[in-house]
C-alpha cells in the first residue's frame, strides 16, 4: 500500500493530509491561535475536589479549569515503583484544594469541557515512550516476532537506571540498532530532567513541557510507517522539518519533499473537496446505498441505508454486500473525520448470524490501519453495533465548523405554516392584553408570502375577528422563525 502525507502550511494554520493509495483517509489541523494541549504537561493547582464526581478541577493556566478524574491518579507502591496501588475510591485521599500537582493532558478541551489531565506522565520519540517513576520496560503489541521483541527490551533494560523511569518500545522501534535506541533514551532522560528543573523553578501554575507542533509530531508518529514521501509546500517549514529529521529520524529526510508547485498542494488528491464531503452527513457508496453520520454531545450515530442498491440475487445477499462495502467507508470516514468516543453503527437488519459475523470481521480488518485505539462490541440486543475510539482531540467538524445561528445546532427549521399559525396566535394574545389601533407584523420574505397568499383567508377572518387592520412588513434581517407584532 502506498502512502504520502501533504504539508499544507500557512502562518496562521497547518493542515496534514494523509494519502493512501491515492484516497484521503485523515485531516490534521492545527490553527496557530488554537494549539493542541495533548501531551503538554503543567504544575497544576488543585482548585475544587467534587466527591460527588470522584473527579477534581485543575487550574493550568488556561480560561477553563482541567478534569482530573480519580482513576487518572496514579500512586505507586513505595517499596516496589514497578507496581501500582490499587485504586482509592475516595477522590478525598488522593487530592485536596490547594495540592499542586503535576499533570498530563490527555484530551483537548471538547465543547464546553475543559482539558482531561492524568497524572501519569508520559514523553514520547521516535522509538520509546519514557515513563517516569515507573522501573518497566514494555513492548508494542505490534511486533509480533518473539526474537525481535526480546532482543529490543533487552537493549532497552540497559538504559534503566536509578531514576526510577522506564519505557515503552514503539512500533517503529522494530529493526532499529542500539545506538537508535541508546540516544533515544538518553534523549527523554534529559527532557525529563529539564522538565524536573522547571518544576523546581516554579511554584504556581504553569506549563513545563509543551508538544511539538502538529507538522514535527507527524513525522514522529509516522517514523516506521510505510510512507513514500512527505510533500511541504512551504520552503521555511521544509528546512524545519529537514534539520529536525536529520538529527532525530534520519529514516524520513529522503522521504521529505519541497512542493514548489503553482497548483496548491492539497488539489494533488482532490483534498478540499474531500474534507468538504466530509462535512455533509450523507455518505453514499459505491454500489448505490449510502450512510448517514450524526454527531451529538453523547455518541455518534451512524445508519447504513441499501438506497438505490437492489443487487442481483435476493434481498438478504443484498443486504449483506451493502453491510460489507458500508464496513470500510465507516472505517474511512471514522478516521476522515476523527470520531471519537461512542459509536453506535445500525446496519441493515441481517438474519443470518454467518453474515453478521462476516460484517464485524470486515469491520474488524478495515479499522487495523486506525492508528487510534478502536474497541468493537459486537450486535446488542436490538441489532446495533456498539463500538469506541479514543478520543484525544476535536473532530473534524468540531474544528471546521460552529453551531448554527438560525436553528441553534438543532438541525431542523419550523415550516412557514408553523410560523404563520404562530403569528396568528401571538396577535390574538397582544389584542387581549393590550389596546391597539392595528397591528403590523413583521417577519420574513418566506412568511410574508405565505400570510397574504397561502393563509390570507386567516388573515382576513382575524382581521374581522379582532375588528383591526393587520399589515405585514418584510424585515430581510429576519430568518424564517423570527417575527415580530407591533402595535400601531
Amino acid at each position: 500500500m502506498s502512502a504520502e502525507l501533504l504539508l499544507n502550511v500557512t502562518p496562521s494554520e497547518t493542515r496534514v493530509a494523509l494519502i493512501e493509495n491515492g484516497v484521503l483517509q485523515e485531516v490534521h489541523i492545527e490553527r496557530q491561535a488554537k494549539h493542541g494541549l495533548v501531551g503538554n504537561i503543567y504544575i497544576g493547582k488543585i482548585s475544587r475536589v467534587l466527591p460527588g464526581m470522584q473527579a477534581a478541577f485543575v487550574d493550568i493556566g488556561l480560561d477553563k479549569a482541567a478534569f482530573l478524574h480519580a482513576s487518572d491518579i496514579v500512586q505507586r507502591d513505595a517499596h516496589d515503583p514497578e507496581m501500582k496501588v490499587s485504586a482509592v475510591k475516595d477522590i478525598r485521599l488522593l487530592v485536596h484544594e490547594g495540592q499542586y500537582l503535576l499533570v498530563q493532558v490527555v484530551k483537548d478541551p471538547l465543547g464546553t469541557k475543559g482539558a482531561r489531565l492524568t497524572t501519569d506522565i508520559t514523553l514520547p520519540s521516535r522509538y520509546l515512550v519514557f515513563m517516569p517513576g515507573s522501573p518497566h520496560v514494555g513492548v508494542s503489541q505490534r511486533i509480533e516476532t518473539a526474537e525481535e521483541r526480546q532482543r529490543l527490551k533487552d537493549i532497552v533494560s540497559r538504559c534503566l537506571d536509578d531514576d526510577h523511569g522506564g519505557f515503552i518500545i514503539r512500533t517503529a522501534a522494530e529493526g532499529a540498532c542500539e545506538i537508535e535506541l541508546e540516544q533515544d533514551a538518553r534523549f527523554l532522560k534529559k527532557l525529563w530532567a529539564k522538565i524536573q528543573k522547571r518544576k523546581q523553578k516554579h511554584r504556581k501554575e504553569a506549563m513545563l513541557y509543551e508538544d511539538l507542533t502538529l507538522a514535527f509530531r507527524i513525522l514522529r508518529d509516522f517514523v516506521g510507517s510505510d510512507l513514500e514521501r512527505v510533500r511541504v509546500d512551504s520552503k521555511l517549514t521544509y528546512q524545519a522539518l529537514h534539520a529536525f529529521t536529520e538529527e532525530f529520524v534520519p529514516t524520513m529526510t529522503p522521504k521529505l519533499e519541497y512542493y514548489p508547485g503553482e497548483r496548491p498542494v492539497f488539489d494533488l488528491f482532490d483534498v478540499e473537496n474531500e474534507i468538504q464531503r466530509a462535512l455533509d452527513r450523507k455518505v453514499p457508496l459505491k454500489s448505490g446505498g449510502y450512510l448517514i453520520i450524526d454527531q451529538t454531545e453523547a455518541m455518534t450515530t451512524i445508519d447504513v441505508n441499501t438506497g438505490a442498491f437492489v443487487g442481483h440475487r435476493n434481498l438478504e445477499e443484498t443486504i449483506f454486500n451493502t453491510n460489507i462495502e458500508a464496513t470500510q467507508a465507516i472505517a474511512r470516514q471514522l478516521r476522515l473525520r476523527n470520531l471519537g468516543g461512542i459509536i453506535i453503527i445500525d446496519f441493515i437488519d441481517m438474519q443470518s448470524e454467518e453474515h453478521q459475523k462476516r460484517v464485524l470481521h470486515s469491520l474488524d480488518v478495515a479499522l487495523a490501519r486506525d492508528k487510534t485505539k478502536t474497541n468493537i462490541h459486537g450486535f446488542s440486543a436490538l441489532g446495533l453495533v456498539e463500538m469506541t475510539r479514543k478520543r484525544t482531540r476535536e473532530s473534524l467538524e468540531h474544528v471546521l465548523c460552529t453551531e448554527c445561528p438560525v436553528c441553534a445546532g438543532r438541525g431542523t427549521l419550523k415550516t412557514v405554516e408553523t410560523v404563520c399559525f404562530e403569528i396568528l396566535r401571538e396577535i390574538v394574545r397582544v389584542n387581549r392584553a393590550y389596546a391597539a389601533d392595528k397591528f403590523a407584523v413583521y417577519a420574513s420574505a418566506a412568511v410574508k408570502d405565505a400570510l397574504i397568499n397561502d393563509e390570507y383567508h386567516s388573515m382576513a377572518e382575524l382581521e374581522v375577528f379582532i375588528g383591526k387592520q393587520i399589515s405585514v412588513v418584510i424585515e430581510p434581517q429576519y430568518t424564517q422563525e423570527q417575527f415580530d407584532v407591533v402595535m400601531m
